[in-house]
């Protein structure tokens, strides 16, 4: 179900099971997944890919070209795929990669380019290939 408050900018493919959240707003050519789900608030950027088993909190920030995974060791079955959360308030730079099977904790950021392959604690910056910790981010 999406929204009346959701900005969807065409063209995007988004999967009838997907659950958007009120004021959220999906930049083009964007694909998202079944059974995805987007809190309230979230913006997503354009060109992204968000497959099953993705969950995305509260206000949190996809920039554009953002891919997540849910298959480790594809093509396997989908016993075999893994869930990823986005935590509410968490910031990814442009084309970041998430590996299947993370957390990116509440207020995280991760810096643009990186490639997630553990998951973040909440509040604290990650940079680089693979993404490494930079700081505790200030509250």
């Amino acid at each position: 179900m999406i929204p009346a408050s959701a900005r969807i900018w065409p063209p995007c493919n988004i999967y009838s099971s997907a659950e958007i959240g009120e004021n959220v707003s999906i930049g083009a050519f964007t694909e998202i997944g079944p059974s995805v789900r987007i809190g309230n608030d979230a913006r997503i950027g354009a060109h992204c890919f968000i497959p099953e088993g993705v969950t995305i909190g509260e206000g949190a920030w996809i920039g554009p070209r953002c891919t997540f995974t849910n298959d480790r060791f594809p093509p396997s079955p989908k016993d075999k795929w893994e869930t990823t959360v986005i935590s509410a308030g968490a910031r990814l730079g442009a084309s970041v990669t998430v590996l299947p099977g993370k957390t990116i904790g509440k207020d995280a950021m991760v810096g643009a380019g990186s490639v997630v392959t553990k998951s973040i604690p909440p509040g604290e910056t990650w940079a680089g290939v693979p993404a490494r910790k930079i700081k505790k981010r200030r509250k």
